[in-house]
């Protein structure tokens, strides 16, 4: 399948938080994009991994995203070896995206700096040609994404740049909220997190809402690039 975003996150629900808006509104474009988790998010102080499975199930259907995966790297001590270099850069070479998101290259959780780091290097692996993969019995062409942009999480970065997502808001919080488990609900017993409260819940709004007064939108997601942006033009510029 070759598809125009592939996004990476270290768990199911990182995409949704930083980038959910973006990947709404780009679908609606009529953008392919697929969603690659790295991890099953076992180790999450509530629910449990089978219940985040159908959860980033629920998720992707409100996105619209043309697939999903989960690589089953291990919750809490994701490492930039070898081998999981290689799970994503077959990862990238089935999908051939044009665009790969990942996560905060700098963050609370540790696994989202190395998570942003591990895709980065995987994204560059995948463009040699030494390098041999295979997928279902085929050799696997080598593929290296144009653009590796990182989304924001838990840590106020600056963005480099942001996309007006002011019509798909409520799609993220949607997506967002189809975790039930990981996020505000009064009725919960189960113990409280610093995602779990009502303050995390109106952070998605009144976050998405200041980048947009900054930007002249009504609601944006910022995004650090690895590598310095051209324009062909100014058409695409918000004015």
């Amino acid at each position: 399948m070759k598809i125009d975003i592939l996004a990476f996150g270290a768990h199911p629900d990182d995409v949704e938080l930083g980038c959910g808006g973006t990947i709404a509104k780009m679908v609606s474009e009529g953008k392919k994009c697929v969603v690659v988790d790295l991890t099953r998010g076992e180790l999450g102080t509530r629910g449990t991994d089978e219940t985040r499975k159908a959860e980033a199930a629920d998720a992707a259907k409100i996105l619209g995203l043309s697939a999903r995966e989960n690589l089953g790297m291990k919750d809490g001590f994701l490492v930039n070896s070898e081998e999981y270099q290689m799970r994503i850069v077959k990862m990238i070479r089935k999908y051939r995206p044009e665009i790969v998101l990942a996560n905060a290259i700098d963050d609370r959780h540790p696994d989202h700096a190395k998570g942003a780091k591990l895709v980065s290097d995987a994204c560059f692996l995948s463009g040699l040609r030494k390098i041999e993969t295979v997928e279902e019995g085929e050799n696997q062409e080598v593929w290296r994404p144009k653009h590796i942009f990182h989304y924001i999480q838990w840590k106020d970065i600056k963005p480099e740049f942001v996309i007006d997502i002011s019509e798909f808001l409520d799609t993220k919080i949607a997506s967002c909220m189809a975790y039930k488990t990981q996020f505000y609900d009064p009725a919960s017993k189960e113990p409280e997190t610093p995602i779990t409260t009502k303050d995390f819940y109106e952070s998605l709004t009144y976050r998405a809402q200041d980048l947009g007064r900054l930007s002249g939108v009504t609601y944006a997601e910022g995004f650090t690039s690895e590598k310095l942006i051209s324009l062909k033009n100014f058409d695409g510029i918000v004015w």
